[in-house]
């Protein structure tokens, strides 16, 4: 019998868990090479090249049995990755990854390999480069989510619940009426949050080209967060892509309108609702600075892009 490949966590990786997770993150990479191990083992992998890693991921290139290319990528199961297998298989390589396998008990997943060193960051074009995302984002939402994943109506509620304990922290005038902008959006919108399969997380960097050896797809979408909603809800990520090159046009305002008209015309949405949900978005984003003590928010990007978009509207 062979000896079982021994797989070196990367130490930005155990670092990420350490701080973000605490005891739990310094046990799942403690398991994390005899979890590595076993999945090769169990679908015949041969590793392929140097670990690599996000904030939470293992993402470790493979060969099959067949000598065809692929990934593995391992992760803690909790309410963030849960649902990326479930979307993966709904879509089945149409605009995005393919999943190969999956091990629900563990959370694995092995991937078809696309190309790791090109992403639609690479595209110099700007606006070409929304527009590529935005046609994905078309046909990413065009699906029906499955039941069994989150639903916008309840994150949506629940931001709604916390508007009031985050105005108390807030005393400069311009974040409070920032947050009570979004959350009166919000609030009209509350009692139609959609029921498209969402990405929830589709910026430049989840976009990448395919492998040399298979191109099926000239771009394909990488690590959905899923939710059930409305597309409207999708848009915030790219309007945030390559802020220092929004800044440098001179007119922000005009760059944020020009990205986001390019990407509700793409989408076929109405522009008033697709509004009201990017604002939803970016309360999001704000309450979680709000309760991890920054108060600063109508001063960054956010802040530029609800005013952007509500003098626009």
């Amino acid at each position: 019998m062979s000896p079982r490949t021994q797989v070196d966590v990367p130490t930005e990786l155990a670092a990420s868990h350490r701080k973000y997770f605490g005891d739990r993150g310094r046990g799942w990479v403690a398991a994390l090479p005899e979890l590595a191990a076993d999945c090769l083992d169990r679908w015949g992998l041969r590793p392929d090249g140097p670990p690599m890693c996000g904030a939470v991921a293992l993402v470790l290139p493979v060969l099959r049995t067949d000598g065809s290319p692929a990934v593995l990528k391992l992760q803690p199961v909790d309410e963030e990755t849960c649902g990326e297998p479930i979307a993966l298989r709904t879509w089945d390589g149409n605009g995005a990854v393919r999943l190969l396998e999956h091990d629900p008990d563990s959370g694995a997943m092995l991937l078809e390999r696309l190309n790791a060193d090109r992403s639609l960051a690479a595209v110099g074009d700007d606006l070409a480069a929304v527009q590529i995302l935005s046609e994905l984002l078309a046909r990413l939402c065009t699906v029906p989510a499955p039941a069994e994943l989150r639903h916008l109506a309840d994150i949506a509620a629940d931001m709604l619940d916390r508007v009031p304990s985050a105005l108390t922290l807030l005393t400069d005038p311009s974040g409070r009426r920032l947050v009570e902008d979004c959350a009166g959006a919000v609030r009209e919108l509350l009692t139609e949050p959609g029921d498209r399969l969402l990405h929830w997380d589709l910026h430049f960097y989840n976009v990448l080209a395919p492998h040399p050896s298979d191109q099926r797809e000239p771009w394909l979408a990488i690590d959905p967060k899923p939710l059930a909603g409305d597309p409207g809800f999708e848009l915030l990520p790219a309007l945030h892509n390559r802020w220092d090159e929004v800044v440098a046009s001179g007119d922000v305002s005009r760059a944020v309108r020009r990205r986001f008209d390019l990407m509700t015309e793409v989408l076929g949405l109405e522009r008033q609702r697709a509004l009201g949900w990017t604002l939803g978005r970016v309360l999001q984003n704000v309450l979680w600075d709000i309760e991890n003590g920054d108060v600063t928010v109508h001063s960054g990007p956010d802040g530029t892009i609800v005013r952007a978009l509500l003098g626009s509207s």
